[in-house]
């Protein structure tokens, strides 16, 4: 169709792929707002429940955690917990970033500013 006008064929085909991974990251965006992913700590005491985006959805405590005077032992749990299911997203957001560049022939482990 565009082969009489040498490179710009070759243009307009990168300009349509761009577009279509434009709209493939949108999409990725609202996908990993559902994927939900979970941190534990305190052999399963605390569970911290996350978005793929690592946007925190609930908090899951064992009551029985809350004997005594362990305020501090509580609280590190739970940030323990949190870290985890943060950490849990950025590995699964990752993932699913890998799997859409795959096909563009990018080095692996080529982060894109997501």
């Amino acid at each position: 169709m565009l082969k009489g006008l040498g490179g710009l064929g070759d243009m307009a085909k990168m300009m349509k792929q761009a577009q279509e991974m434009q709209g493939k990251m949108a999409q990725m965006q609202e996908d990993l707002a559902n994927i939900m992913v979970e941190g534990v700590s305190g052999a399963g005491l605390v569970k911290a429940t996350a978005t793929a985006k690592g946007e925190l959805k609930g908090l899951d405590i064992d009551p029985s955690i809350f004997n005594g005077d362990d305020k501090e032992v509580v609280e590190d749990l739970i940030l323990a917990a949190i870290k985890d299911a943060q950490g849990k997203a950025t590995e699964r957001a990752q993932e699913e970033m890998s799997k859409l560049t795959e096909g563009l022939g990018l080095p692996p482990g080529m982060n894109l500013p997501f």
